[in-house]
């Protein structure tokens, strides 16, 4: 037995992947500050320091830490009096092992596997955060068809709102039923350029009624103004109506959500239409949070600017609107890009937990997946200090949105109850069948 054992240990010496490179081996090291050459106390090599309570090599601190986990006995095949040397520690590990213990190595110095497993993760981890971020291909790939979704679906020029039912701001209306008044901060919110003549009576008819109707049409439309106590709100149900197709189309062109693959089949129209019904206020917040100018605290719109008493005369309340107005604040300061925004609608669009979703698990691997290529994108694209800070930052404001989803839904229903404007199609989007 002893024979087989000399003939074994010719072997070469293991190198554990911690273990022989003095870090994370659990081995104590300590490091004398002179320049005189140390020698190992086992085999007279040169030392790299104290390991295990004692000054050893490399090569006798890996030899060390394997005989105390290996559960053999060792013996020695001659007189258990072996010289250890650098040219023969190989030959006898018996006489090594004892000459170890006897410089005063010490096995309880030794890490558990799980110590070590853990030390290896914090290396990992380091030499991770010292290395480059870079996107992957399928993070590119996936920003790529966001922007593009976003570009054919959104007019960052806001052109087309001049053709909406005009602003009108008159504030006598709301008075005089006794509803809340604006907030008197009245923020000089302006037109840059009125809608032409030819473009109000367009509107969004799709046909002209015949002449012999026009007169009374037209007298219908002067009485129902007059009756009108929220003057601005045909205006925005306009605009929330376009912005809700745009939001649709842009959805519809995104793979993830249009493709996307569950058990060999696409996502089902029921989960589609959760989704959007679930995200649509959410991703208005976020488009419109690129035109909202920080300093004047007015959203600039292109040809037209809105302002929080606009939003006011439409019938909403200060208990939203004033939460809104702090949400725009917030998310403006961070000046995000346009990766950045988009890829916030997408994160906000899939959220597993919305009313009515069924498939649950897939679109929660999809919102990962969004959330995590936001991550490496800031850290790969941006060189702020600070930068670390963006993500959660983010994070923060779409939890903001979700706590005002549901106070929107309420106060859109009782502007339509008080004064029927509302479209059928934002109707559809807040109701709460599927």
């Amino acid at each position: 037995m002893c024979l087989l054992q000399l003939r074994m240990s010719k072997e070469l010496e293991e190198l554990s992947p911690l273990g022989d490179s003095g870090h994370g081996d659990g081995s104590e090291e300590e490091t004398e500050e002179d320049d005189e050459p140390k020698i190992c106390q086992v085999c007279g090599d040169k030392s790299t320091g104290y390991h295990f309570n004692a000054m050893t090599c490399e090569g006798c601190k890996g030899f060390f830490r394997r005989a105390m986990k290996r559960p053999a006995q060792l013996c020695c095949p001659f007189q258990n009096a072996c010289v250890i040397t650098k040219s023969n520690r190989r030959q006898c590990q018996s006489c090594r092992l004892q000459k170890c213990l006897s410089i005063g190595m010490k096995r309880e110095l030794i890490m558990s596997d799980e110590a070590v497993e853990k030390r290896r993760m914090q290396i990992r981890r380091k030499r991770m955060q010292e290395e480059p971020v870079t996107l992957s291909p399928q993070q590119e790939t996936v920003i790529q068809e966001l922007l593009t979704a976003h570009h054919k679906t959104f007019d960052m020029t806001c052109a087309n709102f001049i053709q909406f039912r005009p602003l009108d701001r008159d504030q006598k209306s709301i008075s005089e039923h006794g509803l809340e008044p604006n907030s008197g901060r009245f923020l000089h919110a302006t037109m840059h350029k009125p809608p032409s003549e030819d473009a109000m009576q367009q509107n969004i008819r799709f046909f002209s009624p015949p002449s012999s109707s026009l007169q009374s049409t037209e007298n219908k439309e002067r009485k129902r103004h007059k009756s009108a106590i929220f003057t601005t709100l045909p205006h925005f149900t306009d605009l929330t109506t376009h912005m809700i197709k745009n939001i649709i189309n842009f959805s519809k062109m995104l793979t993830m959500f249009s493709c996307c693959v569950l058990n060999g089949r696409a996502l089902n129209i029921e989960d589609q239409i959760a989704l959007l019904k679930g995200a649509t206020f959410e991703i208005i917040l976020i488009h419109f949070n690129m035109f909202f100018n920080e300093v004047t605290g007015i959203w600039e719109c292109g040809p037209l600017q809105y302002c929080m008493d606009d939003a006011m005369q439409a019938g909403f309340h200060r208990h939203l609107l004033d939460p809104m107005m702090n949400f725009h604040y917030m998310l403006r300061k961070l000046h995000l890009r346009e990766e950045e925004y988009v890829l916030m609608q997408a994160i906000s669009l899939f959220s597993p937990d919305r009313t009515g979703v069924t498939h649950h698990s897939m679109i929660d691997r999809n919102q990962e997946t969004l959330a995590l290529t936001l991550k490496t994108y800031i850290e790969a694209k941006r060189s702020e200090p600070n930068k670390h800070l963006l993500y959660p930052k983010i994070m923060a404001c779409l939890t903001e949105m979700r706590s005002m989803n549901e106070e929107y839904t309420k106060q859109v229903l009782k502007i339509q109850d008080i004064q029927p404007d509302v479209s059928p199609l934002l109707l559809e989007i807040i109701s709460k069948d599927s």
